[in-house]
């Protein structure tokens, strides 16, 4: 029986305006008045999926929340930090010196702020165009306190120039850190124990949840882990073949309520 439905954002939750259809939106909150915990899993800050939270009513004592692709996990209502696995600044700084020879810009991101280190000549970060919760400054590597906790750190520009970038990227930092992409545009870079499924084995761990009672749903390289991570890995139809492979079902699309779809198929008939 499932316990537990984790479901990413971007493309799996929202549809392509960034909305819930209210289908969608009417599944989910009777799952949970149901006793099963729907929790969103994603690369965005807590302050990023705020809005969403409200409109399903996951801000309520015991409800959680998956941030920074399992970075942190959160509970809901109150913000506060069940797990946090983060970015030093020497790992900032051998980031940047990184994306300087790439010639690609780069930003880091607390739970507060996006940093803005001045880019390699004639470039630009396009991250304010997704980035709409925190706001952005400018920064140096120097001026960073050497205490500072970064919870990611991310390479956002055109997809042909990053992906050109990503196959010039050594070993060594696909060793180091986890990196992966989220969107076409948007490479991330966090800490190497750090994956949407470790963040749900944490959250598993704290509520007595098993993996086997737990259902996933997303659509990109950044899903991977839970949809692995779980006993019912569901892609999108729009997800990429990767995500597809990995999943035992393939719902509908996410402008097709393919959330809702899968949620009443495996969920609902339960009860």
């Amino acid at each position: 029986m499932i316990k537990l439905i984790a479901i990413d954002l971007d493309g799996t939750l929202l549809n392509e305006e960034k909305k819930i259809t209210e289908r969608t939106r009417t599944v989910l909150r009777q799952v949970k008045k149901m006793g099963v915990k729907v929790v969103l899993c994603t690369g965005r800050p807590l302050p990023g999926m705020t809005d969403y939270l409200d409109q399903l009513g996951l801000r309520d004592e015991g409800d959680y929340g998956i941030t920074y692709n399992g970075g942190l996990v959160q509970k809901t209502d109150t913000g506060e930090v069940l797990s946090e696995k983060v970015l030093s600044k020497n790992d900032i700084a051998d980031l940047y010196t990184l994306s300087l020879k790439l010639g690609i810009p780069m930003n880091f991101i607390d739970l507060v702020r996006v940093y803005c280190p001045e880019p390699p000549e004639g470039t630009a970060s396009r991250y304010r165009e997704i980035m709409k919760a925190l706001p952005f400054i400018k920064t140096t590597i120097n001026k960073l306190p050497d205490t500072i906790k970064i919870n990611k750190a991310l390479f956002c520009t055109d997809q042909p120039k990053l992906d050109a970038a990503i196959q010039r990227i050594p070993d060594e930092f696909f060793n180091k850190y986890t990196m992966m992409k989220s969107r076409p545009i948007l490479l991330e870079i966090l800490n190497k124990d750090v994956d949407k499924g470790k963040g749900l084995q944490t959250l598993g761990n704290y509520l007595n949840i098993k993996p086997e009672e737990m259902m996933t749903l997303g659509d990109q390289e950044n899903d991977l882990a839970m949809i692995r991570y779980a006993g019912l890995g569901v892609a999108m139809g729009n997800a990429i073949k990767e995500v597809k492979r990995a999943a035992q079902f393939v719902t509908k699309t996410n402008v097709e309520d393919g959330v809702a779809y899968a949620v009443n198929k495996f969920v609902l008939s339960q009860y």
